[in-house]
């Protein structure tokens, strides 16, 4: 057997990996501080270091050290514990060579106690106990924060030490009472002895008769203690009570009769080590040297060396598990990439054929598929010398046949490919997970039918290749292509997100709105709006006017000072506009107060007034589909719905001078939170969103207004506003930094919790900064005076622009660090043009080029 074990330790020596595993696993059950001394490096105290689960894997692994280096006390207070003569004497040989080389060293072991001892599994003794004494012999002790909370390992104890003498035992009670103080009260229950208890008692029992009087502790103390330990190692208990009345009389060197009887060689050693007097107690020496522990030398070889087998067994297992272990999870990341290959295989045949039926359909359809295809091989050549890096640097030389025009639209196309395909690659990383998580939801949706609707317009756009060719009106090629569309599936609405966001490179700006009350210090702009054909927009915020701009007069004249066409005036500050989409001359808007107001902008004068909200008002919305309805949402926690069909037919009917009619509302939903924005819904009007400050998203059914049809959950902080993108999309803006994007047609369930897309680029953690949808791109505004416009297909913005800020008066830029985009909105549906404002008052109007 020991030959055996001699082999296969050579053979696990040979390993360093492995042993390295093992002993990192098995040292993070403790963690303990180095002793400050010369002398404490040949002492063997365990000091682990900490280990850092860099795989989440190990972790498992870390978990089962822990768990297999137990306290000596425990092992011994164990109530199914037999006493095996060669397991004893094994683990007491062990304790008392550590006494030897703290001996040896002039190290008196103040706690020699099974308290301050570990054993692993294969009975490997560590001593882990460390403490400070006084030079002059008084005893001190610092007790440190524990580093573990698992109430019975001490081997999870951890505190710093000043020198390398050991603690006194009054301080060793100090520190074991509070470690007990620490344990839960369920854990301690569970235990056969008490812990505390027996930590107090053990201090008693391991105390010599010298100590006892008065006299400092020596050498010889320790050997008392040892004796103390040998005792308690062949000797077994039942109970509590028990161990005390035996551990009692023990001081008295009275021995029970069952251990004189069975160990009568053990008994006899153990009184030699307890005598009374110091100087009849064997030394150290002698005791190694005694016939008591050499006289079983042989067999506690035999005994270490199937120890040693066992333990090289179990490691070369834990070594195994640990290998197999990385061999699935390296096997599980094989196959997403085997999967994510084939799927990317299956997409290319897919979109090479698409786009060979589209050039055959295109060659059969058109007479001029040759300059289509001219114009389709020069784009192609340009991106490849794009992707090698190539650049011309001699146009005249290579392209003399072309004349001036066509040399600088052939740079600009150029240019324009360059710029594409620099985005795409800084993007690359996001575009690539964005690919992937289209595809995990067509194939998700596959299962279940379809109840989303088409993100793609009627009018054609996103579809593979846009042929502008007004003159061709053929309802075969129409047909045709419709079947394309078809049979694109997945690939349309990613490809649409794709070419919108690599269509525009900036955001240009057209005209600086510069306005008359340049001294006024209250311009901050809450909200902007436009009319239903994009001619005027609205501005209003806390300078308590409503301002309205022709929006072409405004591109096209160059002044220094631009005057609203009309100006209103309200009596407190406001917070929100809303033009209505079919009324062109009626325009809604909210106050602080509370007062939501419906103005006549021919007439510069309310013609309604609704005074129904008890606080400040933050957001309203007409209908698109019904324009006599209104919503507003309120500080009160409470969206209230206006019908203003009575306030039309008296503006036809009689002259409004004087005339002002007060609302009344035709329903209100009530929540728990302040509402801070409100919706309808894009394409009907029965459904209304609207978002609070409990960090949640409220989707009604007006038809049933006591519970909402779906409340969506995602943000952390106030919602500031929601916008629909289509009829199933809605995004939603919040303080906590994001705007979310989310699926409605998921509403099956009554929360729904994960949005489809998360935009983070922006910053906004304590205003509304604005938020406006169009034709798929979403703008929003800063906290760094910015305007960010993103597309609902990926994450990173597709634009973004710095309002630069200049001094009103002297014409030179000021630190902006506390100015933020305030409102931004979008000239129509399918425009290109947006307005944003920020908290100083600057209007700039911007145009995607």
């Amino acid at each position: 057997m020991t030959g055996k074990a001699k082999k296969l330790g050579n053979t696990w020596r040979s390993s360093p990996f492995v042993g390295c595993l093992y002993s990192s696993l098995h040292a993070a059950a403790i963690n303990r501080n180095p002793r400050d001394s010369s002398h404490a490096s040949d002492f063997p105290i365990r000091r682990p270091k900490e280990i850092d689960s860099y795989e989440v894997g190990v972790d498992q692994f870390i978990r089962t050290g822990e768990y297999s280096d137990v306290s000596l006390r425990q092992w011994l207070d164990n109530p199914n514990r037999t006493v095996d003569a060669l397991e004893c004497l094994h683990i007491y040989r062990q304790i008392v060579e550590i006494v030897n080389l703290a001996h040896l060293q002039g190290i008196v072991v103040h706690n020699a106690r099974p308290s301050c001892f570990i054993m692993s599994s294969f009975n490997h003794i560590s001593f882990i106990e460390s403490a400070s004494c006084s030079d002059s012999g008084s005893d001190s002790f610092e007790a440190k924060e524990l580093s573990s909370t698992s109430p019975n390992d001490l081997n999870n104890r951890q505190r710093q030490t000043t020198d390398c003498q050991l603690v006194s035992d009054s301080s060793s009670i100090s520190f074991f009472g509070r470690r007990v103080e620490e344990e839960k009260e369920e854990e301690e229950k569970k235990q056969t002895f008490p812990m505390k208890q027996i930590l107090v008692m053990e201090t008693n029992w391991y105390t010599s008769p010298e100590e006892v009087a008065g006299a400092p502790s020596s050498c010889a103390s320790d050997i008392y203690r040892l004796g103390v330990l040998l005792f308690e190692l062949f000797c077994a208990y039942s109970s509590t009570e028990e161990k005390c009345r035996i551990m009692s009389s023990l001081r008295h060197r009275v021995l029970p009769p069952q251990l004189l009887l069975k160990w009568p060689k053990e008994a006899s050693f153990c009184l030699w080590l307890l005598h009374p007097e110091p100087s009849s107690r064997p030394k150290i020496g002698e005791l190694l040297q005694s016939e008591f522990l050499n006289e079983p030398r042989d067999n506690l070889e035999e005994r270490e060396a199937a120890l040693e087998l066992r333990e090289r067994i179990e490691e070369q297992e834990l070594f195994l598990e640990f290998l197999l272990l990385i061999q699935q999870r390296k096997q599980e990341a094989a196959d997403k990439l085997h999967n994510a290959i084939s799927l990317l295989s299956s997409d290319i045949n897919e979109v090479s054929k698409l786009q060979a039926t589209l050039k055959k359909s295109s060659s059969s359809d058109f007479p001029s598929s040759d300059v289509i295809q001219n114009e389709e091989s020069t784009t192609l050549s340009s991106r490849k010398r794009v992707r090698q890096g190539v650049q011309i640097h001699n146009e005249d030389e290579s392209h003399t046949h072309l004349d001036e025009n066509q040399k600088s639209e052939f740079q600009k196309e150029n240019q324009d490919i360059l710029s594409k395909n620099s985005r795409l690659m800084k993007n690359f990383k996001k575009l690539e997970s964005a690919y992937f998580l289209t595809r995990c939801r067509q194939i998700k949706s596959q299962a279940k039918p379809l109840i989303r609707h088409s993100s793609i317009s009627n009018s054609g756009r996103g579809s593979i290749v846009q042929i502008d060719r007004s003159s061709v009106n053929n309802s075969t090629s129409e047909n045709r292509y419709s079947e394309v569309n078809r049979q694109i599936g997945w690939v349309n609405p990613f490809l649409e997100g794709l070419c919108k966001y690599l269509s525009f490179s900036k955001l240009k700006v057209k005209a600086d709105l510069k306005q008359g009350d340049l001294l006024n210090s209250s311009n901050l702009v809450c909200s902007l709006s436009f009319d239903r054909d994009g001619e005027f927009f609205a501005a209003a915020g806390v300078n308590k006017k409503i301002k309205v701009f022709e929006c072409d007069g405004i591109l096209n004249e160059d002044r220094d000072i631009h005057y609203p066409v009309v100006e209103m005036s309200s009596r407190s500050k406001l917070s929100s506009l809303c033009w209505n989409s079919y009324i062109k001359s009626q325009i809604a808007s909210s106050n602080f107060e509370g007062v939501v107001q419906v103005w006549d902008v021919t007439r510069s004068q309310v013609f309604m007034e609704m005074r129904e909200h008890e606080r400040r008002v933050w957001s309203i919305d007409y209908s698109l589909t019904d324009p006599t309805m209104l919503a507003s949402g309120s500080d009160d926690g409470s969206v209230k719905l206006w019908s203003i069909n009575q306030a039309i037919l008296f503006l036809h009917l009689v002259d409004l001078k004087a005339l002002k009619i007060n609302g009344v509302s035709t329903g209100t939903i009530k929540t728990r939170a302040n509402v801070c924005c409100v919706q309808f819904q894009s394409d009907s009007g029965r459904f209304l969103a609207f978002g609070s400050a409990d960090h949640r998203i409220y989707y009604y059914d007006l038809r049933n207004s006591r519970v909402p049809l779906c409340t969506l959950v995602g943000h952390n902080k106030t919602v500031s506003y929601v916008k629909f993108v289509d009829s199933t999309n809605l995004v939603s803006a919040s303080t906590d930094n994001t705007l979310k994007l989310w699926d409605l047609s998921m509403c099956s369930s009554r929360v729904i919790d994960g949005p489809l897309q998360s935009f983070t680029s922006h910053t906004n953690v304590k205003n509304f900064v604005g938020l406006s949808v169009c034709n798929g791109y979403i703008a929003t505004g800063s906290e760094t005076n910015e305007v960010f416009v993103y597309h609902k297909a990926f994450p990173m913005p597709a634009l973004s622009f710095k309002f630069e800020t200049t001094d009103p008066l002297s014409g030179q830029e000021v630190d902006a660090a506390s100015q933020f985009i305030s409102s931004v909105c979008w000239r129509g549906p399918s425009s290109t043009t947006l307005v944003g404002a920020n908290s100083t008052g600057n209007i700039k109007i911007l145009e995607m080029v």
